[in-house]
């Protein structure tokens, strides 16, 4: 108690300091400026003297402005608003001069116009200096939502509070179950350290850990290890039928990109249709920040009602509802130009230093990764704040910081342990504020999936996937190699906030001419598809029509396997040196001796491989990168030196943390393998938590489900939260 208090004074101290210094320039500003303003004597002073009397002059107009204009407002409660409006001019004119009058041997003179004006300026000056270092401390923060539920809560007296805990499920996009241990070890969790009773690296070892009141249990994703698959079987029950981030589809002639707004939205169509119901967060629920709604009423930053185009699409309400408020507007610029800065400056050093891997991150990148980590993050946990506030039943939402700095930076570097530091000041905010809920919640953290590290396949072989596919089919190859772009979510977000069409094209490589191949890559993992066929090719009439083809992607050293559907044996799984596995008559998918290429790449991946092969639009060929089980390198086929979308090491164990009161996600000694059981435990905490039985049965009209949804009008953020909230209660 005794450091936090030091801690308060210091930075309450530190704003004072600032204020002060800040109006010393602006009243040397204005000495400068103004002609019958003055901070010297009739004969002239040194550069030094002037400015020690502009501290002197600045010190005693706040000084003034502190003691004497709480009285003088006090005094003239009676005068009409519109007068006493006026008033302030003239009484912030009159400090100025006295305080002008306080200077030693008289070098302070204006006259009463100049005075009006220079208070006038030194007060909005200095207001927007404190006001800003106020808001970025969270601290201030903190108690500015408390004050605001505090007076909801009067509001609301005798409303009845609700009696059954709510769960807040939190997704960390990208952050790995390893990453998540190493952050907490080395203390730049102290949030998630204490869910676990762990004490951090550096800690005090006299005073031991307080109990635990989470479990953390890591998960297996999919092949496809991505927001797309995982986050839609997560909050709508199936990923079946998404063998990638981006993929195209033979009966459409489309290429279905997992944060494309259209795409995603016909995705959580599908899904609500094969599942017969909305979504983890129907009845009383909220997403932000998400691809997909999850069935949910309060909507806000969901990619997959960006499409409409109509005024009741109120899916970016959160953002105008934030910014609404000027307190938060200044603290989130403040933030995100210091953030701009520091990625060039973290470029810059990395460039200079000659680090590798290392990819391009000028253009706009700095401004992405500045929206990702402070604008999004922002926007998210305020709304997260206003639905807890509300009392809703439930919230799932996405901070995609980690991921997007992760892509261009590594996964382990120090660019994204900042991150990570910064993310678990956000959950301890959220933590604080669930006290002043009107009804107890679980928060659950997770991540949809973790990131592999290594450099790209461009950089190690001078040549990208679709070179490489074009040289197997006797086509010519492009001098220059093609670059592509990131697949982060943060992309998508930032252009739909600007209702830009997302990422058209980014990620794929489109033929000249029909009967050439279109490829597609998702982090590591490579599509390639013969859009003149329109069923899917077997390796059969794959070898008749390109018969270096295949002998090409399987041998090179940059591939770690190659999947194709034989017309006789069915699914096969091609490697190196003619190594060949049959899928469908594997005895033991868990034999290494029997996995060939697929041994590298861990328990599941020959079960996680043949799943994939069962979907509909899974490509003529599926092609996985190489991948090193020692040092747990991937070569990613887009420019990310942090990738995910394959199998290969980190990006494939993600993790779940969930706090005791819940049932626990598996049995001793057993398995997450799937983004769709993770989706089923959530679903199953969700109902324990009601009371009642799982939500089953056939939607009624699955579009619906999707496209009626009643959108967010940005009511429930964190400053403008429901007129239910009542009494305390702690999470």
């Amino acid at each position: 108690m005794r450091d936090g208090r030091w801690r308060r004074l210091g930075r309450a101290l530190w704003r004072v300091i600032a204020v002060w210094g800040v109006s010393t320039l602006t009243m040397l500003a204005l000495a400068g400026i103004l002609p019958d303003f003055k901070l010297q004597s009739d004969d002239g002073d040194s550069a030094t003297r002037i400015a020690i009397t502009a501290a002197l002059g600045a010190g005693a107009f706040g000084l003034l402005s502190a003691l004497v204009w709480p009285l003088l407002v006090r005094a003239l409660l009676l005068v009409p608003a519109l007068v006493l409006g006026l008033l302030n001019f003239f009484l912030n004119g009159s400090l100025l001069l006295l305080a002008l009058r306080l200077i030693p041997d008289g070098r302070g003179d204006a006259n009463a116009e100049t005075a009006v004006v220079v208070a006038a300026v030194m007060s909005a000056v200095a207001s927007a200096t404190g006001g800003a270092l106020a808001v970025r401390d969270d601290d201030a923060y903190r108690r500015r939502l408390y004050r605001l539920a505090d007076r909801r809560r009067r509001r609301a007296a005798g409303a009845q509070s609700p009696s059954t805990p709510g769960i807040l499920f939190l997704q960390l996009d990208g952050v790995g179950h390893d990453v998540l241990r190493d952050a907490v070890r080395k203390g730049l969790m102290p949030t998630v350290a204490r869910w676990l009773g762990e004490a951090a690296e550096g800690e005090g070892k006299e005073t031991p850990p307080a109990p635990p009141t989470h479990r953390l249990v890591p998960w297996r994703t999919d092949w496809s290890s991505q927001t797309g698959a995982s986050q839609l079987a997560i909050l709508h029950g199936s990923n079946f039928d998404v063998p990638a981030f981006r993929w195209y589809e033979k009966d459409s002639g489309e290429v279905m990109v997992s944060n494309r707004p259209a795409s995603a939205g016909e995705l959580q169509r599908r899904a609500v249709a094969r599942t017969g119901h909305p979504g983890l967060l129907a009845d009383d629920g909220a997403s932000r920040g998400n691809l997909f709604s999850g069935g949910a009423d309060q909507l806000a930053l969901v990619l997959s009602m960006a499409a409409r185009r109509g005024k009741e699409n109120r899916s970016r309400a959160g953002y105008f509802a934030y910014f609404s408020d000027p307190a938060n507007a200044v603290r989130t610029a403040l933030s995100f130009i210091a953030e701009v800065g520091r990625e060039i400056g973290e470029s810059t050093r990395a460039r200079l230093c000659r680090r590798r891997p290392r990819v391009s991150r000028g253009g706009l990148y700095p401004f992405i990764r500045a929206f990702a980590t402070v604008v999004e993050r922002d926007v998210v946990v305020a709304a997260v704040i206003g639905d807890m506030l509300a009392g809703r039943a439930a919230v799932y939402a996405d901070l995609v910081a980690y991921d997007e700095v992760a892509h261009h930076s590594g996964p382990t570097g120090s660019d994204a342990e900042k991150v990570l530091r910064r993310l678990d000041r956000s959950l301890a905010l959220v933590a604080q504020v669930a006290d002043h809920a009107p009804r107890p919640y679980r928060i659950v953290l997770l991540s949809d999936h973790g990131q592999s590290p290594g450099e790209t396949f461009r950089a190690r072989y001078g040549l990208t996937l679709a070179d490489l596919v074009r040289a197997g089919c006797g086509l010519p190859v492009p001098r220059r190699a093609r670059r592509t772009h990131s697949g982060a979510e943060a992309r998508s977000a930032v252009r739909a906030a600007l209702r830009r069409p997302v990422e058209e094209g980014a990620g794929e490589h489109h033929p000249r001419r029909v009967a050439e191949p279109i490829v597609l890559a998702s982090g590591n993992l490579g599509l390639v598809s013969f859009p003149d066929v329109p069923h899917r090719m077997t390796r059969e009439e794959i070898d008749r029509r390109h018969p270096a083809l295949l002998p090409t992607l399987a041998n090179h050293p940059g591939i770690g396997f190659v999947l194709v559907r034989s017309e006789e044996h069915g699914p096969l799984v091609l490697g190196a040196r003619g190594a060949e596995v049959r899928l469908d008559e594997l005895e033991d998918p868990e034999d290494p001796e029997s996995l060939g290429p697929l041994a590298d790449f861990g328990p599941g991946a020959a079960d996680a491989v043949r799943r994939t092969d069962s979907f509909p639009h899974t490509a003529d060929i599926m092609v996985n990168s190489w991948y090193d089980p020692q040092d747990g390198e991937v070569l990613a086929f887009e420019e990310q030196i942090g990738s995910h979308g394959g199998l290969g090491g980190a990006q494939s164990r993600p993790f779940l943390l969930a706090p005791l009161a819940l049932s626990p996600a598996v049995e001793d000694g057993g398995e997450l393998v799937g983004a769709e059981a993770v989706g089923a435990v959530l679903r199953r905490w969700r109902d324990e938590e009601r009371g009642r039985s799982p939500l089953v049965g056939p939607a009624t009209d699955p579009a619906a489900s999707v496209d009626d949804r009643r959108p967010d009008t940005g009511s429930s953020t964190a400053f403008s939260v429901a007129d239910h909230a009542v009494q305390d209660k702690t999470h």
